[in-house]
């Protein structure tokens, strides 16, 4: 199981958002490469990367900082999600280096996009589900669909999705520890790989996400809790290794 740092972009700066809210964001750099170069040498082996901006604006507003992470790490897996709607959006970012994208509320919105995308970029289509009570929201997280998120899983489970990163809202930047029961159905039910994400706090948010790594959940992304100390990535990582019996 992989532990990912994420790298929030706004207004070409690292940030932070507490539930998806836009005005309750905090900066913690101005300079995204660099601090791309801190998870690096922290040993992680992806990174995931968020144009907020981009999510709001329905295209990519900080495609410059994304690139130029991928430009200096040609080697290191790099995800990115935020205004992803367009099949040319889609191939910019591959040729930039990027190795898969996240489709978020365009999967949501029009299903058949995310079948001509794996189409079109095989093995690099992530789809990004957000939820809310179960309920996946869509906009940036400004909006609440009816739709559940096991059951839109269940959509993509043949048009060749690579992995599902599912957010918990209520928990996300709010150091509340994460889903693991929701992050678990979503795998089994839906029948994707998993990257859980929203409220990842501590060591011990790591040690029941790899706890059940065997049972579909593939990663960890991690923000808030990283910048502020509570979780160290290297020992984090090692420990992820430890439990689910991968040797160096």
């Amino acid at each position: 199981m992989l532990v990912i740092p994420a790298i929030d972009l706004k207004d070409g700066q690292c940030v932070r958002l507490r539930q998806g809210r836009m005005e309750d964001s905090t900066v913690f750099g101005d300079h995204p490469v660099d601090m791309a170069q801190r998870w690096v040498e922290a040993g992680c082996r992806r990174l995931h990367l968020v144009d907020l901006n981009g999510a709001f604006a329905g295209e990519p507003v900080n495609g410059e900082a994304v690139t130029a992470i991928a430009k200096k790490y040609p080697q290191l897996p790099i995800q990115i999600g935020g205004g992803i709607r367009s099949l040319e959006t889609i191939e910019h970012y591959i040729q930039a280096g990027v190795s898969q994208v996240i489709i978020g509320t365009k999967a949501v919105k029009e299903p058949a996009f995310v079948a001509e995308a794996c189409r079109a970029f095989p093995g690099a289509i992530i789809v990004g589900l957000d939820a809310k009570d179960g309920f996946v929201a869509t906009d940036g997280w400004a909006e609440v669909s009816e739709v559940k998120a096991v059951d839109l899983a269940r959509q993509f489970k043949d048009d060749g999705v690579m992995s599902i990163v599912y957010t918990d809202i209520a928990r996300d930047g709010m150091m509340q520890g994460v889903n693991v029961e929701a992050t678990v159905q979503l795998a089994e039910e839906g029948g994707i790989p998993v990257i859980a994400s929203g409220g990842v706090t501590n060591i011990d948010d790591i040690r029941q996400l790899a706890g059940v790594a065997n049972r579909g959940v593939m990663g960890a992304i991690t923000g808030r809790a990283i910048y502020e100390g509570t979780l160290d990535v290297a020992e984090a990582q090692q420990l992820a290794d430890e439990l689910c019996g991968v040797t160096a």
